[in-house]
Parts: C-alpha cells; sequence; structure tokens
C-alpha cells in the first residue's frame, strides 16, 4: 500500500510523566536561511580579526588561523549550548536545537553534531546533509543522526496561532499545470490543516512549491495555494 504524502513534521514525543508533546521540524529551507545568517556572522568576525591580526605580523597570523579555527568550530557549540539551542542564526529564524526527546541540547550531544558538518558539506555545500534529511521523517542530517538530535521550530509563550490564519479565503483559481492525484491531495489537506500549521511552516511549505507560486512572497504563495485547493473543491 502506498504512504500518504505527508505535507507536515510532526515529531511526538511521549514523556515519562504520562504526557506526549509535539516538536514541528523544521525544513531545510528554514535551516538554510539561519545557517547563512551564522555565516554571515561568521565572515563578519573573520573580517575583525584578520584585521586586528594584521598589525602584528607574522605573530598576528598565527593567532588569527588560532582564532578562525575555534571560531569555525565552537562557534555554534557555544550558542547551542549556552543560549539554549539557538545560535543567533537559528535564533532570527526562530529555530531551536533539541534532543530527540524534547531535552534542551547539551555539550556532547552539540559537539557531535557540529563536528560531522564536514561530512555533511561533502561533496560540496551541504549536498549529503541536504540529501540526507530528505531520507528521513525528521530531516536529519548525518550530525544529527549521530548525536540524536532535532531541529524545530521554536514556539514560546502563549502558541495561539496567529489571528491572520483564522481569515477564510475565499475565491478559487485553477493550477497552472496539470497535478497528480497525490499532488492534488496534497493541496487539500494543505488547506484542510492551514489552521494547525504555524505561520512559518505554513510560509515554508508555499515556498517549496515554485512550479505552482513562482517567485511570489510567502504570504502571497500561500494564498494562492489556498485557492487552488479551493479550486479542487469544487469552488469557483
Amino acid at each position: 500500500m502506498k504512504r500518504p504524502l505527508v505535507i507536515d513534521t510532526l515529531h511526538r514525543v511521549a514523556t515519562p510523566e504520562g504526557c506526549e508533546i509535539t516538536l514541528r521540524i523544521a525544513g531545510p529551507m528554514t535551516r538554510a536561511r539561519a545557517w547563512l545568517l551564522d555565516f554571515l556572522i561568521r565572515v563578519a568576525l573573520w573580517i575583525a580579526m584578520a584585521f586586528v591580526a594584521g598589525f602584528a605580523g607574522r605573530f598576528g597570523f598565527g593567532l588569527f588561523m588560532v582564532a578562525a579555527f575555534l571560531l569555525e568550530w565552537f562557534y555554534p557549540v557555544l550558542f547551542e549550548v549556552y543560549m539554549h539551542g539557538q545560535t543567533p542564526g537559528k535564533r532570527a529564524c526562530k529555530l531551536v536545537v533539541l534532543h530527540d526527546d524534547g531535552r534542551p541540547v547539551g555539550w556532547g550531544a552539540s559537539f557531535v553534531r557540529n563536528t560531522l558538518r564536514f561530512i555533511d558539506f561533502f561533496p560540496i555545500f551541504y549536498a549529503a546533509g541536504f540529501v540526507t534529511s530528505l531520507l528521513n521523517r525528521d530531516g536529519k542530517r548525518l550530525g544529527d543522526l549521530a548525536a540524536g538530535t532535532v531541529v524545530a521550530h521554536f514556539e514560546s509563550g502563549n502558541t495561539a496561532l496567529p489571528g491572520e490564519h483564522n481569515v477564510v479565503v475565499t475565491g478559487a483559481e485553477p493550477p497552472p499545470v496539470p497535478l497528480s492525484i497525490e499532488e492534488q491531495q496534497a493541496l487539500i489537506e494543505y488547506r484542510s490543516r492551514a489552521a494547525q500549521l504555524t505561520e512559518e511552516r505554513s510560509f515554508e511549505l508555499a515556498e517549496l512549491l515554485v512550479p505552482l507560486t513562482g517567485n511570489l512572497r510567502p504570504q502571497e504563495a500561500r494564498l494562492k495555494l489556498l485557492k487552488m485547493a479551493n479550486f479542487l473543491l469544487g469552488e469557483r
């Protein structure tokens, strides 16, 4: 029997107390944005260190190499441990690194997941990590699989959905290309679960469907997908 197409990624954890918590796993697009922000921060720090080291000649070059090594390998570890699983990039994208059971990430797990980044990078631009994340339900790269960690959307305080999710979308438009049965079902499921998705996840899913939405902004792409779903459901 063919597995149904799943458009959302929920990781449910049963606690020893008999409660169940739900982690909403982050997809590759959001994680890539967080990585890019952290990379730009590191580049700025590299430039600042190179400028300062330039005044110390060869000794300064040696210090720069040591500092660059420490920055590259311990920047994410220190932030993930001391900032509750969030580097500056992840914090800006509202992501958090957690153990599989929802516990805050510790030194050992953070060190393992970040040390294995060089394997995820092979052969270029995190290709191995990206492919691995597509092959497992929790979107884990190799480092996460080894460390037993997940990257999830961070929801603090009130978990009520944003008010705009309650707005009724009216109107319909046909899809720009023919859709398979599975793709039609996915669009209809996207519409039926729109009120249950976080805004970030809703936008992230919309960004993945470029053949249907073109280069629209996430808000406009989501609205377009919902109208297509209305069309598939017979609304005109």
